[in-house]
């Protein structure tokens, strides 16, 4: 009774979920791609950043037929400080992240999530070496994918969280760009 039961709600899931094909997506099984905009300092760490800028580069990698895929991001986020306080803030990081690409014919809208390695470095005006933290974080969003002719454009916001030694460091990149 059991085994029918799983049987049937399975089959309705199926049936009244849409299918899309990659080909529609415009997704490869694998893709290179850029991105850049603007980074949202939160938390503490508004306290002393201003808005910064972000630049990331990405691989992704998709599995034919099913909705989940994997993307590896290399990210780079600098912020001004904040009037009164020298210096600014650049994270480097690197994370792995799946993504999951919800049913859509057009535009696409996808979750995507994972962790990584952030390292952080504060520089001062008129310093010689600036100390760098390497922490491990995890981030999570949203985006929505817009397939073209040759590539795909993509629109997401990721929040960031990272584990300092005297607290923690959030902030929401919101980026554009294009896979290949």
């Amino acid at each position: 009774m059991k085994r029918l039961l799983f049987l049937a709600i399975a089959t309705i899931a199926l049936v009244a979920v849409p299918s899309v094909s990659h080909a529609q997506l415009g997704l490869k099984p694998f893709s290179l791609g850029i991105a850049g905009g603007a980074t949202q300092p939160m938390s503490t760490l508004k306290d002393g950043a201003e808005m910064g800028y972000n630049g990331t580069v990405a691989l992704g990698i998709n599995v034919p037929l099913i909705p989940i895929g994997l993307r590896i991001d290399g990210a780079y986020n600098q912020f001004g400080a904040k009037a009164g306080i020298a210096g600014k803030l650049r994270v480097v990081s690197a994370t792995g992240n799946v993504v999951w690409r919800l049913p859509s014919v057009v535009i696409s809208p996808y979750l995507i999530g994972g962790a990584g390695l952030y390292m952080s470095q504060v520089s001062a005006p008129g310093a010689t070496s600036s100390p760098t933290s390497n922490k491990f974080g995890w981030n999570a969003g949203a985006g929505l994918n817009l397939p073209l002719s040759v590539f795909h454009a993509f629109v997401e916001a990721r929040y960031n969280h990272v584990k300092t030694d005297t607290g923690s460091m959030e902030f929401v990149p919101v980026t554009f760009g294009i896979m290949f």
